[in-house]
């Protein structure tokens, strides 16, 4: 079982920048890739990065390719979302899950947080 709790979500003005944390509970964090998902208006998660769970891999969504940045740090069980140049279309609440293999569908990922809204301002 893996608990995760999201926090850094808040208002920025577009262009700006925020950091996203994820917290893991267990002593297996390292065994597993993590990943990013948001939920614009309640409507279906979408994808926005994942890293492998020895952070050799990673992947990115187009819509944030080049402004966000996924890292760990495993020593801490804690997984980071880097969101730059922010824009108004990212305002969504962001999840971060969990599952023993890298993937880009939410079906794929065992474990979710609560969930940490962003919201840029134009």
């Amino acid at each position: 079982q893996v608990q995760l709790v999201e926090s850094g979500g808040g208002l920025v003005q577009a262009g700006g920048s925020l950091r996203l944390s994820c917290a893991a509970s267990g002593r297996t964090f390292n065994t597993y890739a993590m990943a990013w998902f948001r939920s614009i208006s309640g409507k279906e998660r979408e994808f926005v990065a994942a890293i492998a769970s020895s952070a050799g891999t990673t992947y990115y969504a187009d819509s944030v390719k080049g402004r966000f940045t996924i890292t760990r740090d495993n020593a801490k069980n804690t997984v980071y979302l880097q969101m730059n140049s922010l824009k108004p279309e990212d305002t969504a609440v962001y999840y971060c899950a969990a599952h023993p293999l890298i993937g880009t569908r939410p079906i794929e990922y065992d474990y979710w947080g609560q969930g940490t809204q962003v919201t840029v301002s134009s």
